[in-house]
C-alpha cells in the first residue's frame, strides 16, 4: 500500500483520463452495433464502410468487443483500485490483437482504401495507451495500490 493507504493523485488523473478516452470506442460500438441513427450519421459513415465493418468474421467482431468492454471495465475497475484491472487491461490487449490482425494483416489494403491512410497511424496511437495502460495497472498492482 502506499504511504498511510493513500490513492496516489496520478491514479486518478490516468484512469479519469482512460474513462474519458474509452467513451469514444464504447460509443463507437454501442452506435454501430445497435445502428443508431446518431452514430452512423454522425461519423459520416459511407455504405461500403459500414457494409465492410458488418461483413467482420466472428473471431474479428469479438476481438472488437473484448477490445471494448475490456478496456472500459480494465478503466472501471482502476477507478475501483481493483487489481482485476491489469485482467481487463489484458483482455482488451488480447481483443485489439484479433481486430489488427484482422484489419491490418489480413485485409490492409482494404481497410485503409475504406478509411483512409492515416487509420494505421491511429491504430498505433490505440496500441500505445492500450498497453502504457497495461502497464499501468500492473505496476500499480506490484505497489499494492490495487486490492
Amino acid at each position: 500500500m502506499t504511504q498511510a493507504g493513500k490513492t496516489p493523485w496520478h491514479l486518478w488523473v490516468v484512469a479519469g483520463a482512460s474513462f474519458l478516452w474509452h467513451l469514444i470506442p464504447v460509443s463507437d460500438y454501442v452506435g454501430f452495433k445497435t445502428k443508431a441513427a446518431w452514430y452512423l450519421e454522425g461519423a459520416q459513415l459511407k455504405p461500403e464502410q459500414i457494409a465492410w465493418i458488418d461483413a467482420y468474421p466472428i473471431w474479428a467482431d469479438i476481438g472488437w468487443a473484448l477490445g471494448v468492454w475490456g478496456a472500459m471495465a480494465g478503466t472501471l475497475l482502476l477507478l475501483a483500485r481493483s487489481r482485476h484491472a491489469v485482467t481487463a487491461f489484458l483482455v482488451s490487449l488480447v481483443g485489439l490483437g484479433l481486430m489488427s490482425v484482422y484489419q491490418v494483416g489480413l485485409k490492409s489494403a482494404e481497410y485503409q482504401a475504406l478509411f483512409g491512410a492515416g487509420v494505421l497511424g491511429f491504430l498505433a496511437v490505440i496500441w500505445v495507451v492500450a498497453i502504457a495502460l497495461f502497464f499501468y495497472a500492473r505496476a500499480m498492482a506490484a505497489k499494492g495500490v490495487l486490492r
